[in-house]
This record gives structure tokens, C-alpha cells and sequence, in this order.
């Protein structure tokens, strides 16, 4: 699995009006029903009102490359100019670590 965590950071409540469209116009459940992708969540920092990070992971870099070539990218590139967000990307590659399982409460 690949994970992105994308950091958007704006003003004036804009980061959370982006995720809230994202998510009323279906662009974000489009995005879910993708092939290959694992998850695609928004969430807020406490105490940081002005930053949404978004997790968004896939099964493989080809499951990116196609998502990026999808025409939801252009709809999204459109919001976040529509909201003059900035972003800031970590990216992760997950790796099963079996002695981490004693620590996990399920």
C-alpha cells in the first residue's frame, strides 16, 4: 500500500469548505470507487482550523498514476484554486511488522 497524506492549508475557514465540497459534489466518493483505491478520508486538526489533511491510499503506484490521470483531478485542481489552497504531501509505503500487533488493540 502507498499512503499520501496531503496537508491543505488556507484562510478564512477554506481548507474545510474544500473537504465539504469534495465531498456534497461526489468528487470524493468518485475518487473511493476508483480501482485500487484504499481509502480516501478527510479529517481537522484540533487546534488547527485552517489546515484539512487528507489520507488518501492505494494499492500500487500505477493505482495513483491513474487516478491522476482521471478527469476528477481536473475538478479537484479546479477547487483548490476555487479556495487558494496550499499543500504540503508525505508519502508512505506500508510494511506489515508483525511484533507491532502486541501494541494494537482491536
Amino acid at each position: 500500500m502507498i499512503a499520501v497524506n496531503l496537508y491543505y492549508r488556507g484562510t478564512d475557514g477554506h481548507a474545510r469548505q474544500f473537504a465539504e465540497e469534495m465531498e456534497q459534489s461526489g468528487i470524493a466518493d468518485a475518487i473511493r470507487k476508483e480501482p485500487g483505491n484504499l481509502r480516501y478520508m478527510y479529517f481537522q486538526p484540533i487546534g488547527d482550523p485552517e489546515t484539512v489533511l487528507l489520507i488518501d491510499a492505494w494499492e500500487n503506484q500505477a493505482a495513483i498514476d491513474a487516478h491522476h490521470a482521471s478527469p476528477m483531478m481536473v475538478q479537484l485542481a479546479a477547487l483548490r484554486v476555487k479556495f487558494d489552497l496550499h499543500m504540503e504531501a508525505e508519502r508512505f509505503v506500508s510494511e506489515v511488522y508483525e511484533a507491532d500487533n502486541q501494541y494494537i488493540r482491536r
